[in-house]
């Protein structure tokens, strides 16, 4: 039982460890922010109003040792969701674990370690797909033989869900990473047979669970059937043990509504019987979001609230103490059949193309993501998917828990980045500058070199006192940068005449003549390290369709870059996404560099988590307008924008042709 926390430093982190640990929590799910993620140190341009939003900072080895400070490692099972910089954190703990005399061979835990999911969802990718998996291999390689107890690798499709994955491609895509990890490892070198086997049974997964009870049941048993197989028939796996497809879940964050969030707590208990009813493909650990998460950063309250909810299921309910409730159903044996012929017959076209990895340096695998939860939002849009509270039962009362919008979520200490930085310049200042450039010198050796495992030079980092920032630098001059594909070239829709897309369409074409040019330019940018691009990219594949030109080159890019691209790609309205929280620190410097190079007058608009006091005061800062996840239909947004447009340049909000066809000037 666990909760995904980590924020602001390793000090308010760890205190929030000890309190969820006495509260009954039997495990340490670790969030780290997006620099640690990343691989950047608190003071680096990129990581600009990201210190401590959405994890813990662990810059170096005095951060991991405050952050685990009297948590006993040798008998805490703890979960580290870090993908990029897996080798790194894992070689952290390792250290602080070795330090306070415990038998490292004892340690017990996960690292997610599953790099293929950050180029198609994620986006915290350090380094090019090739490379990135060397080091996934050298991490299970490296744990396989010193830390025998620890979980190297969790395969995650819990994100693949939430970029848009149908059942199908969550489990095909799932597990066409995993062949591509155990191919790697086998064919390395690194372990023998009976090692491999071991590896084998190490491999553990992270899934996402949905509201649709029977559907998400039945995933997970099309999951173990097929996992089961794989593992017999193509690595040869006798040990039924080690072909267990053992799994975790975070139950489905993205159905999480901004309106009407008292309902998410119904939804998160659903998703939770979903992976826990059906005993022969329960989860072995399951994790809940908070009710407010589309709202905010969760107090500790609100995530007391969801442990609880576990809690009660396990010791007050019978649940869990029976046998499978779903064996010889007829209706669950269908539709596992169909899942696993279907995710078999997609993993096979994987396959085809070279695997995995090949299939996300094509952009298929993304592209895939992006069509499909384009069809979603469509749904939502049309009414055919109902959402309660957001396209149906709209009306409400008002809620005691959101009546004070400023003490429903967590707010972040604004002195938190600015401590982090002043701790990370005393950490420089303490240690041996020669220590540090021989272990970078050694670090980068073996990176050049094939066949060499990474681990034991990355742990010699670790003890010469070397940052986290400095150790992927490192990294990354040898293996090079990496700017994953985009998805968002797929083929426009069919925009049927007289649907509010054609509408909107034309009002585009009108705006463009009014102006006098050939069409509406729409720049939409990612600042910073959020690498949460779903949102981002269904706002370019809508305005594309249209009629806009979308200029979007992806995520991760400073307030200054996209300033500059602002001014050379000569834009009508600039969009910003983040889901980070880090909107109060990058937009104002967005929108103040536009100023500073005479683009002052170009409408911004802001999407987002953005709670209501964030917003107004975004739009005083001279925001255009704000959209959060309560902002569903994409078609009233591009309309929107439309709208802001024709202000910014003093046209009447309506067009001519608009006015003749009874289109509203702006969207609700």
């Amino acid at each position: 039982m666990r909760t995904y926390a980590g924020h602001s430093s390793a000090a308010a982190s760890n205190a929030l460890f000890r309190r969820n640990l006495n509260k009954g929590q039997t495990g340490l799910s670790v969030a780290f922010d997006l620099p640690t993620q990343t691989g950047y140190d608190p003071d680096h341009p990129l990581a600009r109003g990201e210190v401590g939003r959405v994890g813990v900072p662990v810059a170096h080895l005095g951060d991991m040792r405050e952050l685990f400070d009297g948590i006993p490692l040798d008998r805490t099972n703890t979960s580290m969701t870090i993908n990029a910089t897996a080798m790194w954190l894992l070689a952290l703990y390792e250290t602080v674990a070795a330090e306070r005399g415990a038998d490292v061979s004892k340690l017990a835990g996960t690292t997610q370690n599953d790099i293929v999911k950050e180029y198609l969802s994620r986006g915290t990718h350090a380094f090019p797909p090739g490379p990135s998996l060397r080091l996934t291999c050298d991490l299970i390689a490296y744990t396989v033989r010193e830390i025998p107890r620890w979980n190297p690798i969790n395969i995650c499709s819990y994100h693949l869900q939430e970029a848009g994955a149908t059942p199908v491609q969550e489990i095909a895509f799932a597990l066409a990473t995993a062949v591509a990890v155990l191919d790697t490892v086998r064919d390395s070198g690194q372990v023998d047979a009976e090692g491999f086997e071991r590896v084998v049974g190490r491999v553990s997964f992270f899934v996402n669970a949905g509201v649709r009870f029977v559907e998400e049941l039945c995933k997970m048993r099309a999951f173990a059937r097929l996992w089961d197989t794989i593992t017999r028939e193509r690595y040869g796996v006798a040990d039924a043990r080690h072909r267990r497809f053992r799994y975790g879940v975070q139950v489905n964050s993205l159905g999480l509504t901004e309106a009407q969030p008292e309902n998410n707590l119904s939804r998160i208990v659903l998703e939770m019987l979903g992976v826990t009813l059906s005993k022969g493909a329960r989860a072995r650990a399951v994790q809940l979001p908070a009710w407010n998460e589309a709202l905010g950063l969760p107090r500790p309250w609100d995530q007391q609230w969801s442990l609880r909810a576990q809690q009660i299921l396990a010791f007050e309910s019978d649940l869990l103490e029976h046998g499978d409730l779903f064996d010889g159903s007829t209706v669950v044996e269908a539709k596992v059949d169909e899942l696993v012929t279907e995710a078999g017959a997609e993993l096979e076209r994987v396959q085809e193309m070279g695997g995995a990895i090949a299939a996300v340096e094509s952009g298929y695998l993304k592209s895939a993501l992006v069509a499909a939860h384009a069809e979603r939002r469509a749904s939502i849009e049309s009414g055919e998917q109902k959402v309660v509270g957001v396209n149906c039962f709209e009306s409400t009362e008002p809620s005691p828990l959101t009546a004070d919008l400023e003490t429903a979520v967590h707010r972040m200490d604004p002195e938190a980045e600015r401590e982090a930085v002043a701790r990370l310049r005393e950490w420089r200042s303490g240690r041996s500058a020669t220590d540090v450039r021989t272990a970078l010198a050694r670090l980068a050796t073996d990176a050049r070199a094939d066949g060499v495992n990474l681990m034991p030079a990355t742990v010699e980092c670790v003890r010469a006192g070397v940052t986290t920032g400095e150790w992927a630098k490192a990294l990354r001059e040898v293996f090079g940068e990496y700017r994953a594909p985009t998805g968002v070239a797929a083929a426009p829709v069919t925009v049927p005449e007289g649907s509010p897309l054609a509408r909107v369409r034309d009002r585009v074409r009108a705006t463009a003549a009014d102006l006098g040019v050939g069409g509406l330019r729409l720049l939409i940018g990612k600042p910073g390290l959020d690498g949460h691009s779903n949102g981002a990219e269904q706002i370019a594949v809508r305005a594309r369709d249209a009629g806009f030109e979308v200029i979007y080159q992806g995520i991760r890019l400073t307030p200054r870059q996209i300033a500059a691209a602002a001014i050379a790609e000569d834009p009508h309205c600039v969009g910003l996404s983040i889901l980070s929280g880090a909107h109060t620190e990058l937009v104002p410097e967005i929108l103040r560099l536009l100023r500073r190079s005479g683009a002052g007058d170009l409408p911004v608009v802001v999407g987002g988590i953005i709670p209501a006091a964030d917003a107004a005061r975004l739009r005083r800062d001279g925001v255009a307008a704000v959209y959060t996840p309560k902002d569903f239909d994409l078609t009233e947004i591009i309309d929107a924008i439309v709208t802001e447009i024709r202000r910014a340049n003093g046209l009447p909000a309506t067009t001519r042709e608009a006015a003749t066809k009874g289109v509203p000037a702006s969207c609700p």
